[in-house]
């Protein structure tokens, strides 16, 4: 079956409606959900129900898209206080950490290579080509992972791989683009090119980011539009601006959306409720897309033929690449602890972006680039299957997990962040019914106004007449200028 314009919104939706529904099952038994939207795809691809999807520049350009978002949804959802203590490490893993992985893995495809039973021959600069269109871990993954199976993790090291997959994409897009112009200009090629793309790049892309970040809470906050419902598209298309207008100017795009996304989200901000809630829902159903068009696009038949190679490629960024570069990355910072270290290691999933990277090669004419795209696809299901469905038990086996920091309240209850830190929630214990089980015989300090009462699953309007129940959870809101959030307790008390 080939797409046309008659049956693409039906098969589209069709097939992520199955994804979502397959997903739930996944999740139930820790299987990653963005595993099960790949096989999705391959499953109704060529060689499963015939659908026709042969096109690397159509994926390239749904994964510019689908990446553009999700970094930065990403960016946006992490807050300088959580990384500020690791910022010294997730950026020296996400800039020295990938151009190690490369380098290791590029010797070791090259060695492999010269054996005949491998029956893949590349050359050194196509090894490294390889090697570096997998030398990033993805963001789409680790910001999955993380978040759906709410994992805690002690060390601040949360932040820090957050922080290192959002990051270090760009670092891997510039080598593996800078790696096809190589190949592509047969041999004409010095350090001193690679190094000034690599620092034009970081720097536009850091410099557009940050200014188009400060340029998008302006706008937001003063502009005055006639429905709510319009702000979250005007951040959407500000978001395709700075990537596009950084490409443009030979800046790194994903660099500078992940940028724009930390100085929105960690700015004062109208209407964020909404504009969360909006990438929220629009990230999930481009990481669907992104993962179902990459598994239409392989055929599972053509990976069997390297599987082998790919298979001791996957193995030794696993065990050998990864910690390697990991424990020299992070040499200097003697407070992350050893097993902390090995986590960091394990965390080192493989995902969308390789596969993306991997069309560039196809898209260019590269000698070999058929190989290179069933090579990355293979190592990324090892990947997704190995490590993304034991992130969680890793994390337990090492003593590194504990319980996740609460976020929201449970009443859903949006307030100006002017008043974000007085907004409190108070559990009742028989301690603070002891003078009696109303309201209005409890000690509530000038200035808290109780605003919800939830009972079970049940909400409440509070009066002072209401009865009161051990465990039942009030909504207080406290004006700062008269009593501290901690009162509350006190008084309740």
């Amino acid at each position: 079956m080939t797409f046309t314009t008659e049956n693409i919104f039906l098969l589209g939706s069709f097939l992520v409606l199955v994804s979502i529904i397959i997903s739930k099952t996944g999740y139930r038994f820790g299987i990653p959900t963005l595993l099960l939207f790949l096989f999705t795809g391959m499953f109704f691809g060529s060689e499963g129900l015939g659908m026709q999807f042969d096109s690397p520049g159509d994926a390239q350009f749904i994964g510019m898209i689908a990446l553009s978002v999700i970094l930065f949804t990403g960016g946006m959802d992490t807050k300088y206080k959580d990384i500020k203590p690791v910022v010294g490490p997730g950026v020296i893993l996400a800039t020295l950490g990938v151009v190690l992985t490369t380098v290791f893995t590029g010797l070791f495809i090259y060695g492999i290579s010269r054996w005949s039973a491998m029956n893949v021959g590349l050359s050194i600069v196509v090894s490294m080509l390889l090697a570096a269109t997998m030398s990033s871990t993805d963001s789409a993954s680790v910001f999955n992972l993380l978040r759906t199976q709410k994992i805690g993790l002690k060390h601040h090291m949360r932040p820090m791989l957050e922080l290192e997959s959002g990051s270090n994409d760009p670092m891997a897009y510039m080598l593996t683009i800078a790696l096809v112009e190589v190949v592509a200009s047969s041999g004409d090629f010095t350090f001193y090119n690679l190094g000034f793309n690599l620092a034009e790049q970081f720097v536009l892309g850091g410099a557009i980011g940050y200014a188009a970040g400060r340029l998008t809470v302006l706008l937001i906050n003063r502009i005055n539009l006639p429905n709510a419902a319009l702000y979250p598209v005007l951040l959407l298309s500000m978001v395709f601006i700075t990537f596009t207008l950084t490409d443009l100017l030979h800046g790194n795009g994903y660099l500078s959306v992940y940028i724009a996304g930390l100085v929105v989200g960690n700015s004062r901000l109208s209407y964020r409720r909404e504009m969360s809630t909006f990438f929220d829902g629009l990230t999930w159903l481009l990481q669907i897309v992104l993962f179902l068009t990459l598994g239409l696009l392989v055929n599972p038949s053509e990976m069997m033929g390297v599987s082998l190679v790919a298979l001791a490629i996957g193995v030794f960024m696993i065990l050998v690449a990864r910690p390697l570069s990991v424990f020299l990355c992070l040499l200097p910072y003697r407070k992350i602890p050893r097993r902390g270290k090995l986590f960091i290691s394990w965390v080192g999933l493989r995902g969308a972006v390789p596969i993306i990277f991997a069309t560039y090669p196809l898209i260019s004419g590269v000698e070999g680039a058929d190989i290179i795209f069933n090579i990355v696809f293979f190592i990324t299901l090892v990947s997704l299957i190995v490590q993304g469905s034991t992130i969680s038990l890793m994390a337990r086996k090492l003593h590194l997990d504990m319980p996740v920091e609460k976020t929201g309240n449970e009443f859903g209850v949006e307030i100006p962040e002017e008043l974000g830190p007085n907004l409190k929630e108070v559990v009742l214990t028989e301690a603070m019914l002891a003078n009696g089980n109303l309201l209005s015989q409890m000690d509530i300090a000038e200035g808290t106004l109780v605003m919800m009462v939830k009972r079970g699953k049940t909400i409440l309007v509070p009066n002072g007449r209401l009865p009161m129940e051990k465990g039942d959870v009030l909504l207080c809101l406290s004006d700062a200028t008269k009593v501290s959030v901690g009162d509350i307790n006190k008084t309740a008390m």
